[in-house]
């Protein structure tokens, strides 16, 4: 009797879109376990929720607070709490330090989140095609990701802004080319892996071709320890940004929390709050991002999901 299946040794090769039908399958219900498994995890549920309250607040900076956050509105160091018009004070130029805070808001997430999408993107292609090509081609590449890791991180993001003109478009291609190494030696023993799984051989015997198989059938199954890791590439590109704000090269066309903390720290004797307010929204939204990470961690990883 003939098999309905082509055959690959002792096993049938089932067709593609049966693959893909139980692959999804699998896939629901792995997905419902592990967000079963974050959200009894309190503490990464809390990191979501202070995260949703800055986006929001960063979204709706513009409404609460509109006009430029550089304007001179107030008088100059009022304490949080004197004047009702300023809840949270003024600094020495009559700058109102909520309307600073929200509109740093959008700054340093918007900075977080496009530095980590282009250090994911360099790092998902290069780790991929390392992993999965082998040989040559994954020598060349390692010691390309090599040469970046051994380069400071901060310090090679202070020679690019130097080198360029200090905006936001400069600091965040800098932190991006800084942090790409990571995601790509991650992707990469991912890759090595996944090649000589029965689900890749099957692929390439039905045919497809090195992309598809990179895309379809690896890439989805290397994700998870990728998103872990894009939860401290965020809070590590909002910390580079305000560091190098707070150094002076920032964009000064626009408020940070660095900034702010920069311009402040000359009065941190007499007028701490200067400092204090937007040093605690860096270290809350930070602290919040590896929350949701360990959350994740704990949701996307088999052995630690059973515990």
């Amino acid at each position: 009797m003939s098999t309905p299946y082509p055959a690959t040794g002792t096993r049938p090769v089932l067709p593609a879109w049966w693959r893909r039908l139980r692959h999804r399958t699998a896939a629901g219900a792995s997905g419902n376990a592990a967000l079963q498994v974050f959200v009894r995890n309190a503490a990464a549920v809390g990191g979501v929720v202070f995260l949703l309250f800055v986006l929001v607040m960063a979204l709706a900076a513009p409404w609460l607070f509109p006009g430029d956050p550089l304007d001179m509105v107030a008088t100059p160091l009022l304490w949080p709490g004197q004047d009702p018009a300023f809840p949270l004070g003024s600094d020495s130029m009559g700058r109102d330090v909520l309307a600073g805070i929200a509109h740093g808001a959008r700054m340093s997430l918007s900075v977080g989140v496009v530095a980590a999408v282009l250090s994911l993107c360099i790092g998902i292609v290069v780790g991929a095609t390392a992993g999965y090509f082998g040989g040559f081609v994954d020598d060349v590449l390692v010691r390309i990701t090599e040469l970046f890791q051994t380069m400071p991180s901060f310090l090679f993001v202070i020679v690019v802004v130097a080198i360029g003109q200090p905006s936001v478009t400069v600091i965040v291609l800098a932190i991006g080319l800084a942090s790409w190494p990571v995601i790509a030696r991650l992707v990469r023993a991912e890759f090595r892996t996944l090649r000589e799984m029965e689900f890749v051989l099957a692929a390439r015997s039905q045919g497809f071709g090195h992309l598809r198989i990179m895309l379809q059938e690896m890439l989805p199954n290397a994700l998870p320890p990728v998103i872990v890791t894009t939860s401290v590439l965020v809070a590590s590109a909002i910390l580079i940004e305000s560091a190098l704000s707070f150094l002076g090269m920032g964009d000064p066309n626009t408020v940070s929390w660095g900034s702010m903390i920069g311009e402040g720290r000359e009065l941190l004797r007499t007028s701490w709050y200067l400092c204090a307010l937007p040093g605690a929204a860096i270290v809350l939204t930070v602290l919040a991002l590896n929350l949701v990470g360990e959350g994740l961690n704990d949701a996307l990883n088999p052995r630690l999901r059973g515990r």
